[in-house]
């Protein structure tokens, strides 16, 4: 038992949002069951009777019923295996080895309300078209018919705005469960299209249920009224224990102070022939109410079902035979339908406008908001404007708000911009200290080549002085020397130009931010002092750096070229890192020209970024070679880029397949 209990409170979304809106459904149509007729004024008598069951061939319970599961059941089915197909899936496998993304979950939980309020207004009024030829609105086509569609319309309206309210609710377990900060929905609609859509249908619906009802009251007053005049009128003309004939009936009905011009009198014999006086004849419903249920009215007939046209008979004699005589009469005049319809029209528009109106003045202020939230996300200063309250509601409240974030995140970047200068040293400064052991290696190698060609040019300069006042030294032996010092020479000359090379990189690389000047270099001098720099560290982890230059060595690149070298630098000790040690890798460095562009793009074929690090590399300052790091990363390096460069870096990651980042420069 209690098991059964568990698996009843355990029911999937989806299902508990079918059976609430099959609830909702039912509840809204067996409130109208019982007060659908009474409120159109259905002929007392004619309501699950034989009577209609002998005109129709349905009683009124039986064909709300056909209606009722009609309704739902193509509701159920709509919801189940089309509407909620991907949530069905996505449940039963939790969410694991369901074959819809969790996008296509989200966007379906955040669609299907709407979509299935609509198909509860629409659905019913297909129905109700459907089943035209039921008693219940087989009618000729007068404002009852209106009446009619308009009260069942009514009816779904409520009954969809209360399942869209509850849908939304129980969605939201699933939405909160899914949730992810970085994946945006997909708009299909707008704030103010939603409130047309849930307001409008439900304040027409309601205006139109409350006139019908008051309308249909208002008839039936007036019908007893006219019921009570011709009553009366009859009883004082028509002796009942007095004999006409034919032409005294005639001349005494044609006599009578008829209400309205539309009002008619008709006479029926002993045979049940019927003669009317517009020799228009009665309906079948109107004539079979007057055989089988006026006598138990006192004598009032009734047209049709919810049609708003009547009558009354009083028996007489003619001729000592028994004849029927009464008065058709309707009890709303013939331009009811077209001022029903005028009114409504000039309603709905009136209506439509103001909710229109109001909704977008509540759209447009939510995208102020909107837009000054996303200004602050983009903008790169602090020149934010306040956005002014003109609502003392909540609205109001969340443009105070707004405007009190926009006042901590100016104060906060203007902390940010006062750090700025010297974050960038200390980034810049541990970078260089990263390089010294590197720097060491590289000036030794010169050094020593140095000392070894001044120990060369000494010994040949002790061979030229011992060589002077020798006579078999010729011409052609101090050329000989000559030469060598000056081979020598040469080399001292290469290893110096290429010290000065170190000292000027080492030294770019220290010099402070604030110092930096608008200056121009070439590509060919950027990879230079990238292939000085990071030799040490290439050489160490014997990683190869495969550089492939598809631009003209002399393109002038405009800004600071120390930052860029940081920048690569940094790139390409990630890839490094990206390794985890082990040697004989390599790491593509391609230069190329696109357009107006420079795209530096550093590939290496390493471990990858996982997602959770590559999510926050643009966002915060984190370091892909842990403790090791300078927590420069691809933050500082993006905001160098912006910042120095106007332009932009793209990064594209797989885990176990590599790693590809892209520097994008205007030229």
């Amino acid at each position: 038992m209690k098991n059964k209990t568990k698996k009843i409170f355990s029911l999937y979304t989806y299902q508990k949002v079918i059976l609430t809106h099959f609830i909702t459904f039912s509840i809204c149509v067996w409130i109208l069951y019982p007060i659908m007729y009474k409120i159109l004024n259905y002929p007392p008598g004619t309501v699950d009777t034989q009577f209609q069951i002998d005109y129709g061939g349905l009683t009124y319970t039986a064909q709300f019923l056909i209606l009722y599961t009609f309704v739902a059941v193509i509701l159920l089915l709509y919801q189940r295996y089309f509407l909620f197909k991907k949530i069905a899936n996505w449940e039963k496998h939790n969410g694991t080895n369901s074959k819809y993304t969790v996008e296509e979950i989200r966007n379906t939980l955040l669609t299907a309300p709407t979509k299935f309020y609509l198909l509860q207004i629409i659905i019913p009024f297909i129905a109700i078209t459907i089943g035209l030829g039921m008693p219940i609105v087989k009618h000729e086509v007068e404002s009852s018919g209106i009446t009619v569609a308009i009260l069942w319309v009514a009816i779904f309206t409520f009954n969809a705005t209360i399942s869209y309210v509850f849908s939304k609710n129980l969605f939201k377990s699933i939405l909160i469960k899914t949730f992810k900060a970085n994946v945006l929905p997909i708009k299909h609609t707008t704030l103010s299209i939603d409130m047309m859509l849930l307001l409008l249908p439900l304040l027409i619906a309601g205006l139109f249920f409350t006139v019908i009802v008051s309308y249909s009251r208002l008839m039936k007053v007036r019908g007893d009224d006219i019921y009570r005049y011709y009553k009366n009128e009859l009883y004082y003309v028509f002796d009942e224990n007095t004999s006409y004939n034919q032409n005294e009936v005639v001349s005494k009905l044609d006599n009578l102070h008829f209400l309205n011009d539309t009002d008619t009198y008709f006479i029926i014999d002993d045979k049940k022939n019927i003669t009317t006086s517009n020799n228009i004849p009665l309906t079948d419903f109107f004539q079979k109410y007057i055989f089988e249920l006026s006598d138990q009215y006192d004598g009032r007939v009734y047209e049709h079902y919810a049609v708003n046209t009547q009558g009354y008979i009083k028996h007489i004699k003619v001729n000592n035979k028994d004849y029927i005589v009464g008065i058709h009469y309707p009890i709303t005049g013939g331009d009811s339908l077209f001022y029903i319809i005028t009114t409504f029209i000039v309603l709905f528009g009136i209506i439509s406008f103001l909710i229109w109106y109001y909704s977008s003045s509540l759209s447009n202020q939510i995208k102020i908001i909107v837009n000054g939230l996303n200004e602050i996300n983009t903008k790169n200063n602090e020149k934010f404007e306040k956005i002014p309250v003109v609502s003392d509601d909540e609205l109001g409240e969340l443009t105070v708000a707004f405007n009190q974030i926009q006042d901590l995140t100016k104060h906060n970047i203007e902390q940010i911009h006062n750090s700025q200068e010297s974050l960038m040293e200390r980034e810049r400064l541990a970078s260089l200290g990263q390089l010294i052991g590197g720097i060491a290696h590289n000036l030794k190698t010169p050094i020593m080549s140095i000392s070894g060609a001044t120990e060369g040019l000494t010994d040949l300069i002790k061979e030229y002085d011992s060589s002077i006042d020798d006579p078999q030294v010729n011409s052609n032996d101090h050329h000989e020397i000559a030469k060598d010092m000056f081979t020598w020479i040469s080399k001292i000359k290469l290893h110096t130009e290429y010290m000065s090379d170190i000292i000027t990189t080492v030294k770019g690389q220290a010099v402070a931010l604030s110092n930096e000047d608008d200056i121009t270099f070439t590509i060919g001098e950027l990879l230079k002092r990238v292939d000085i720099l990071m030799k040490h560290e290439l050489k160490n982890a014997i990683i190869y750096l495969n550089i492939a230059l598809k631009a003209d060595e002399n393109t002038i690149i405009h800004g600071d070229v120390n930052s860029l070298v940081q920048v690569i630098n940094n790139m390409v000790s990630n890839s490094i890192q990206a390794y985890n040690g082990k040697p004989d890798q390599s790491i593509d460095l391609i230069v190329e020209k696109k357009d107006n562009n420079l795209i530096i793009e550093i590939k290496d074929y390493g471990c990858g970024i996982p997602k959770h690090v590559k999510n926050k590399l643009f966002k915060e300052m984190i370091t892909t070679k842990g403790k090791n790091g300078t927590g420069l990363g691809l933050y500082m390096s993006y905001s160098t880029i912006r910042a120095h460069f106007n332009g932009n870096i793209i990064l594209e990651s797989k885990e176990g397949i590599g790693t590809t980042i892209k520097i994008i420069l205007p030229l």
